[in-house]
């Protein structure tokens, strides 16, 4: 028999483990910090997502909860610590912070409760439920965790957590996976110098307003007129809203001109092929497909909210619109289109910004001592 592994273990407890910017921050986290071993509990499900995850010995639990309150699985959750024997519990979201409570009850050394960005149905964190909600989960938790500064605003604020035990620690990329490359992947149906390529990565739902980058995009016919024949739309990623994207293309005469394949498992190797990276959600925390394309030397356009402000400085190193301004939208796109020297600046400062400010290295580091930090 070989001996125990003396590392501590960090459980990483969250709604569900499917693709999505919140668990691929948890996929980079296991893989970049092997000083800890680790285990995902999912809430609901874990799905094929998890073969992202490279650390050995990575254990993944998935409690199947039907949809409502989940006090019925705190025994439950509260068995599955005491066997496990966690040093630290990490919960993410909502949807998982009730769990902090048999965390609580199994007596684990270190427990820690992270927000990533507003909820679906609360843009904005106004709503007075959830913000009770998360004072009385987070009674017994010793760490928080905010991914921007807006979101570090709310805990402190609306939310009323004390402030000492608010840390931001936004996410990192891993600059070298994503990086500017003259490989093309033989996936990729565009040719560089001929296309011009318009790219956004994200599951296709509401809040990441898929559809008003479609209607964008569709405007640049009339606001670009010597250039649209030579763009291309690419939108990666699947969803409730990738077949009405479909159809809007189709219906304007565009779908030739538009690549839309549903969810990749190969975005570090076609992010680079994008000239111009849209990102037109309504809510963000620090989001890890911006920082991604900025690493990849696209030129970002991003709507202003959330975290996105701490990413690209409007005019320095990308710009920044109105959510939900599909006119707006267009207009920076079609200004990119048309000045392919600002184009260039913009992307080339980009890449230097997530180089020097947020580096998967440093992230990691901030939370391999957050963990290593118990109580105190």
């Amino acid at each position: 028999m070989p001996p125990p592994d003396p590392r501590p273990l960090v459980v990483h407890l969250l709604h569900r483990f499917d693709t999505g910017g919140l668990e691929n921050g948890v996929v980079n986290l296991i893989n970049h910090l092997p000083a800890f071993r680790h285990a995902v509990v999912a809430v609901t499900e874990i799905t094929a997502f998890k073969d992202r995850v490279q650390a050995p010995g990575t254990q993944f639990i998935a409690l199947n909860k039907p949809p409502g309150q989940g006090f019925w699985l705190y025994p439950r959750v509260y068995r599955l610590l005491r066997e496990l024997r966690p040093a630290v519990v990490h919960t993410r979201n909502l949807g998982a912070m009730e769990f902090q409570w048999p965390a609580w009850a199994a007596g684990v050394p270190l427990r820690v409760h992270s927000e990533h960005g507003w909820d679906t149905g609360d843009l904005g964190g106004v709503n007075r439920t959830n913000q009770r909600l998360r004072r009385l989960y987070g009674m017994g938790t010793h760490r928080f965790v905010a991914l921007s500064r807006a979101i570090e605003d709310y805990l402190t604020g609306p939310v009323g957590l004390p402030a000492p035990r608010v840390q931001r620690i936004c996410n990192g990329v891993d600059t070298r996976r994503f990086a500017p490359t003259a490989d093309v992947p033989a996936a990729w149906p565009y040719r560089r110098g001929e296309h011009l390529v318009i790219g956004a990565v994200g599951r296709m739902q509401a809040v990441k307003d898929p559809l008003n980058l479609v209607e964008a995009f569709l405007r640049l016919r009339e606001l670009c007129p010597a250039q649209w024949p030579a763009l291309r739309l690419a939108m990666l990623g699947g969803g409730p809203l990738l077949e009405a994207a479909r159809q809007r293309l189709a219906d304007a005469g565009a779908a030739q001109q538009a690549w839309l394949p549903g969810d990749r498992a190969d975005i570090a190797a076609l992010l680079p092929q994008v000239d111009i990276f849209a990102l037109p959600s309504l809510a963000e925390g620090i989001s890890n497909t911006l920082l991604e394309a900025m690493a990849c030397g696209c030129a970002p356009v991003a709507t202003a909210v959330g975290g996105n402000p701490e990413l690209v400085s409007n005019g320095i190193n990308g710009l920044l619109v109105p959510a939900g301004d599909a006119e707006a939208l267009a207009a920076a796109l079609a200004g990119l289109v048309r000045e392919p020297a600002r184009r260039r600046a913009l992307a080339d400062a980009s890449r230097r910004r997530a180089c020097a400010e947020f580096d998967l290295a440093g992230m990691t580091a901030r939370y391999g001592a957050l963990y290593a930090s118990g109580r105190g």
